[in-house]
């Protein structure tokens, strides 16, 4: 129950307005569903061809509707921009969140280290986490994305720290090293995967374990 209550509580405070209970009307679910297809076909865009390529007339050539449907739902390409990012970093949540408490169930809470390092390395193997990337790397360049990326990021980073210490009691009486290993964690795994095309997958499983031994040693220091 009380893992349970930590996903809603993670997903709820980080759900896009698009992803709230669906309206009862039946033109407000279709409105609902075309903003859903256009943020999806945004992100397709976005892993085809960089932030460059994120444009409302690509996206709507894509999806095969009209120029005006598009700015019906999406006036301007930062509103489009701004629900994308909204959308990678709940699909960053949700995806990580499912595989751990999945691995949980499955295996017990003996390993909870080695679970969550996976399901968190996992989590970057997405889609999702791929087009986290392409934003978070143009926004260092364009002033208008980063405008929207870096609060939203922030925000991202606010839901996780707040909840890792009711989620992870186990290491309450550690909380500065918990957040010094989930920091640890996020910036080996981003490296590793920037670095896997040159390293190969043997390099990679090594450094993965490393990063398990150094979080187990910051968890029982």
């Amino acid at each position: 129950m009380a893992r349970s209550t930590m996903q809603q509580r993670m997903l709820g405070a980080l759900r896009p307005a698009d992803l709230e209970a669906e309206p009862e009307r039946w033109q407000q679910q279709k409105s609902t569903r075309t903003r859903l297809r256009i943020v999806e076909a945004a992100i397709a865009c976005l892993l085809g061809g960089g932030y460059a390529g994120l444009t409302t007339h690509r996206i709507a050539a894509h999806l095969g509707i009209s120029r005006g449907a598009m700015q019906h739902h999406f006036p301007t390409r930062d509103d489009l921009v701004a629900a994308v990012v909204e959308h990678v970093f709940y699909a960053r949540m949700r995806l990580f969140l499912d595989d751990y408490l999945s691995g949980i169930a499955q295996a017990g809470e003996d390993n909870l280290v080695e679970i969550a390092t996976a399901a968190h390395w996992r989590s970057m193997q997405s889609e999702e986490y791929a087009a986290y990337v392409e934003l978070a790397v143009a926004a260092r360049s364009d002033a208008a994305l980063r405008a929207v990326f870096e609060p939203a990021a922030r925000r991202y980073d606010e839901v996780w720290v707040s909840e890792m210490i009711e989620s992870f009691p186990q290491w309450r009486a550690r909380w500065e090293a918990m957040k010094l290993a989930s920091d640890f964690v996020t910036c080996a795994h981003l490296g590793m995967l920037l670095q896997r095309p040159t390293f190969g997958d043997a390099r990679i499983e090594q450094l993965n374990g490393l990063v398990s031994d150094v979080v187990r040693g910051l968890y029982h220091a």
